[in-house]
This record gives C-alpha cells, structure tokens and sequence, in this order.
C-alpha cells in the first residue's frame, strides 16, 4: 500500500523514528523542525575551479529563504570537475561521466533523507544538467539556482581567449610574454566561463524550461541580485511544496521546445542538444535528436555572443538578461506560454512585465535582421553519421565544405598534427574514438578546435569527432557522430585523402567512398582495446548510450 505521507514525515515521525530524530538533533535540528517541510539545498560548491568557488554563500542564501518560509533546509554537497582545467587532458574523459555521478549523488541524498523537496545550485558545465536530470528523476517540488557568469577578464578575455592564444603562439603570431598575459589576466575570479558556451547556455534552457525563477540565467556570480535569486529559490521551493507542484507540472514536450527555441536564439552550445535530451530522458520525455531540426527550422539566431560573436554574457546583463528576448520570441509565436514554471506561474505571466531591450542595444538583432534566418545547430545525417551529428554553423564559415580527410585516433593525435602545421587549408580532421564508449566520456575539443582558429585556419579546415564540442567551440565542427568509432561506425572506416561534404543545408554528412570499398574496409576493421578496464569509465563505457540518444547510463533499463 502506498504511504502518501510527506516524504520527511515517514523518516522522521513516531516512536519507531525516534533513532532517526536523535541523529538529526546534532546538526541542528530542533523538535519544532521535525513539524516543516525538509529542503535539501544541493550545492556544488568545491574550490576545483572558479565556476563553483563562491556557491557555498548561494547555498546558505537558499537555506536562510527556505527556513523564512517556513521550512527546514538541509545543505549537503556534491563533486564538480573542470572542463576548462581538464581540458586536452586524459582527465577529460571523466567530464560527462561525472554530469551522471552528480545527478545520481543528488538523487540519493534526497531520496535517503527524505526530503520534501530541494534547490539545486549549480555552476560550471556538467552539474547544471546533471542537477536537472536529478529534479526530473525525483520529481519532487525543486528549483534550479545557477552560480552565475564570471565578469571579462582584462582586454574582455575568458578562457577561450587563452585557448587561441596557443594556437597563435604555435602560429608565431603570440610571444612567450603575450601568452603569459593573456594565462594571468582572463580569469578574474568566481563565475562560469563568460561567453554564450555551455554554462550560459543550460543556464538560459533550464529557465526557459521553467526550472528556475525568472532571470536566474542572467546574473553575475559575484552581485546582490545572485544572493538574491538564490534566496527567494529557498522560498519558492517551499511555496511549490505548499501548492503540491512537481517538476512534471512544469516539463512537457513543449517546455523542452521552448529550451531549445531559447538556445537557438542565443547562439548556444552543441552540447544542449546532448543535455536537453538527457534531461528529457529523465523525465519521461520523448525528446529526439530530429526535434531539434524541427524546431530550428523557424527560430532565428539573434544573439551576437561569443564565442561566434562579440559579446559576453555580463554585457547581455547589462542589458536586461534574457528575459525580454523571451518576451519577443512568445510575442511571435515561438514559445509556448502556458507551460507552467517554478514560480507557480505560465511562463507567459512571468514575461508579461518584461521591458524591452534598450533601443540602441546591439546584442541582440531584431526578428527582421537576425543573424541567422534559422538554427545553428544542425543535425546531420549521411553514410558518415547514420544516427546523427551535431554541427554548429553559424553562418560565419559558410553552409557547405568539401575537404580531404585527415584522420586520427583521439585528441591528442589531431591536437599534435594542429599545432605541428601537419593539418593544412583544405583538410577534415578527423578525430575519433572520442565517443561516450570509445573515449570513454566523449571529450570536447576545444584544444584543437582553438588551435586551429589561433592559427588562422578556421574558414579552412572542418573538424568531425564522434567526441563532442565545449561551447567556446566556433568554425566549422561537426560532432556527436553516431555510430561512434568504437561501434564500428562508418567514421572508424575513413581514411586519410578521403573527400568529405559537410552540407548544413541539405542536412548531410557524406563520405564519397562507394558501399563496395566501405564493406571491404568495414571486413578489415578491428575494435581497439578499451581504455580503461575497472573503475568509473569502465562502468561508464559499458552503461552509457549514444549520443544522439543523449550519453545517459539508464537508457538501457527501459
């Protein structure tokens, strides 16, 4: 028989609880918190990277409004990893591997101590889903707080500006002391990295998701409106207990279609798509791959922001945030504004206040003068990615590319290649066994994709991985290819000197070899040995899906 007491209620109430209420008196309970609601308050906070450091003091603002409620917060952590740190490392593979470790920590402390609901607080790239992924999974009344951007570093630098700068420095055009400059002067202090990359970008689709109270995606790590937000989300959690909400009120087809109508607008990273679906995924959402061509087919990129572009997300704050691009794109028609939100409000009510942007603004194009008439995110098809890949064209380097294939196996190789000159005008780098198996953990290739901006070759050369893209990725670069090399897709059968076409109109990915030849390489083809036999990416490679159905290691369960 089902209990349909509160959740706090079944480990906290009668006689036969009492051990449990005598563990809980030491940190801080009083015999009046065992009458409230629990609030578990989620934190990623970890001194590993500036994304996470200030979080701990957004955790304490979301237990100090969940307590002036009425209810009983509860603080608890989980792990982060730095994608900025590790990037180009070995250490890579475990990024996406621990967006599933933190989504799976969350569940189990809130489904261990019985909380009644939580505010999740997440800053740098693979917490933010994952802390999505745990409120779909649990579907208990819970509201996203994002850590915020960081402000530009000198000369408006982030990460990425010191990403290129090795490139430049391998092209000749960046001296040992410019680069050094450029290191100590980009990353100023707490907040994810600044550009319209995957920090800013699940931020942005988790509100529009109707996760997080209305511009929570659009403040600075370091501000009063931060605290602020992540006040009133310890607030708005026990407000949602109060009027029985769930996350599953609020995440229907057409919120996830919002989510994506938003990322289109700003530009965002390749990795929504991933993200989006996992989320999706979580909650028993049926979200494909193709509904993201579906959708970009009518949403016009608007936002000017890097890493394409010229603009920072402290400068879309300046601004007004996102809210009142939000209100444009419902005015046309391209939100749905009855989907329900954390506020216990449609997101329609949320906007209807918005101001509009300044007029003499330049971040974000009007409707009729769009950067982009539809979505840069693109998703490809062909004998090269039977299931699917990602590209991110922007427009800036055209719609349609024709190389010859440079092929090598992992990062490291095709980063060596880049920085050596081996890689020329005209290549398609090809780096594989980077997949959610392969790799394992599917990492980004921001290392090569800035160095070959750095050196200058961006308009010139493709990039295809079955690996996938950091959100300060720009050029023309195609990942998530499925099936993965490690399965014995078909881009485990390309050979240098290969022609490849990468069309985003026509949505293909074609490798001009013929069947006959495919078969013959394919009878030839060995898998190589795994990467790692015993621990987490060992697990990780052996639950994990594919990309295109969002990299999630529960899939397999349905």
């Amino acid at each position: 028989m089902a209990d349909d007491r509160p959740y706090s209620s079944i480990v906290v109430d009668g006689v036969e609880q009492a051990p449990s209420r005598a563990m809980l008196y030491p940190v801080g309970f009083t015999e009046e918190d065992f009458k409230k609601p629990q609030i578990g308050i989620a934190s990623t906070w970890s001194m590993v990277t500036p994304c996470n450091m200030h979080i701990n003091e957004l955790a304490r603002e979301a237990a100090r409004g969940a307590d002036a409620a009425g209810g009983k917060a509860v603080e608890f952590n989980t792990i982060t990893v730095s994608d900025g740190i590790s990037m180009g490392t070995p250490g890579m593979r475990y990024s996406l591997v621990s967006r599933e470790v933190i989504a799976d920590s969350i569940e189990t402390v809130v489904g261990a101590q019985g909380f009644d609901g939580f505010v999740a607080i997440g800053g740098c790239d693979k917490n933010m889903p994952a802390c999505g992924m745990a409120i779909a999974r649990l579907n208990r009344p819970a509201v996203f707080v994002y850590g915020g951007t960081i402000l530009p570093g000198a000369e408006r630098r982030d990460i990425v500006s010191v990403f290129e700068a090795v490139g430049g420095h391998a092209a000749g055009t960046v001296s040992d002391i410019e680069l050094k400059e450029v290191e100590s002067t980009a990353i100023p202090g707490p907040g994810s990295c600044g550009g319209m990359y995957t920090a800013n970008t699940m931020a942005s689709a988790l509100e529009a998701l109707g996760l997080s109270l209305p511009n929570s995606s659009a403040q600075n790590a370091v501000s009063d409106a931060k605290k602020e937000d992540s006040y009133r989300a310890g607030a708005a959690v026990q407000n949602l207990i109060k009027r029985g909400m769930k996350p599953s009120d609020m995440l229907s087809l057409e919120a996830f279609e919002n989510a994506i109508s938003v990322v289109i607008a700003l530009e965002g990273s390749t990795n929504a798509v991933l993200h989006l679906l996992a989320i999706a995924h979580a909650a028993g959402i049926k979200l494909e791959l193709d509904d993201f061509n579906r959708v970009g087919a009518r949403v016009p990129v608007l936002a000017d922001m890097r890493p394409a572009g010229q603009y920072a997300m402290s400068e879309l704050i300046e601004i007004g945030g996102i809210q009142p691009l939000m209100k444009t794109l419902l005015q046309e028609g391209l939100l749905h504004g009855d989907c329900l939100t954390v506020t216990g409000s449609t997101l329609a009510e949320n906007l209807a206040d918005v101001p509009d942007y300044p007029a003499e603004q330049k971040i974000i194009r009007p409707l009729q003068n769009p950067i982009k008439p539809d979505s840069h995110l693109v998703v490809l098809r062909g004998n090269l990615a039977a299931q699917g890949a990602v590209a991110k064209i922007t427009g800036h380097e055209g719609l349609q590319f024709t190389g010859t294939a440079r092929c090598f196996h992992g990062e490291e190789q095709g980063m060596a290649a880049t920085m050596d000159g081996t890689v020329q005008k005209g290549d398609v780098v090809i780096i594989r066994y980077e997949g959610p198996k392969g790799g394992p953990g599917m990492r980004e290739m921001l290392s090569p994709t800035s160095a070959i901006n750095g050196r200058g070759l961006s308009e010139h050369v493709a990039l295809i991985t079955d690996g996938r893209f950091s959100g300060g990725s720009h050029g023309f670069v195609i990942g998530h290819v499925t099936p993965e090399a490690f399965e014995g897709g078909t881009i485990a059968l390309v050979e240098d000197g290969d022609s490849i076409t990468v069309d985003a109109q026509t949505r293909e990915l074609t490798l001009h070899v013929d069947d006959e030849e495919l078969a013959a390489r394919r009878a030839n083809w060995q898998r190589p040995a795994p990467y790692a036999t015993r621990g987490t990416l060992a697990k990780y490679a052996r639950l994990v899906a594919t990309a295109s159905e969002g990299a999630v290691t529960d899939k397999y369960l349905d």
